[in-house]
């Protein structure tokens, strides 16, 4: 997850996904995770309070700044590059288990109240950002 000042994503040269203020989230699915670990991600990401307050102290969460997520799948996160040097994507989940909970994920991040964009799922996309700090944080659970 990148803190960024705005996102967008494009497939095909068409914009499908755009924030100002928020974060732009790269979710990345394993073959045994479930949506009680996608409910944990969810709640602790739209109530991370990493934007800065009044006092420039990082206090603040997206509700607080009216922040947007835009979601991205990006089954490369799983790659193991341990041996040789090609990436190995076997702990990468198939398609068939990692888009139901993607789409969990995001509809999940949307009953928050918060204003969600996605990638398209499985597609060639390009994404762009203007990272604010840079903010990075890694998530798991």
């Amino acid at each position: 997850m990148q803190r960024v000042k705005n996102a967008k994503v494009e497939v095909e040269g068409k914009t499908v996904g755009s924030i100002e203020k928020g974060f732009l989230v790269l979710v990345g699915v394993t073959h045994t995770d479930t949506k009680n670990q996608a409910d944990y991600l969810v709640k602790k990401l739209c109530n991370l309070r990493i934007f800065e307050d009044e006092n420039e102290k990082m206090n603040l969460a997206l509700k607080d700044v009216s922040g947007q997520l835009l979601i991205i799948s990006q089954f490369t996160l799983y790659a193991d590059c341990s041996e040789g040097n090609r990436p190995s994507f076997i702990n990468a989940a198939k398609p068939d288990i990692a888009k139901p909970l993607y789409d969990y994920f995001c509809t999940e991040c949307e009953k928050q109240g918060l204003h969600v964009e996605r990638g398209i799922f499985g597609a060639d996309m390009k994404v762009s950002l203007l990272n604010d700090g840079p903010v990075t944080i890694i998530m798991e659970k």
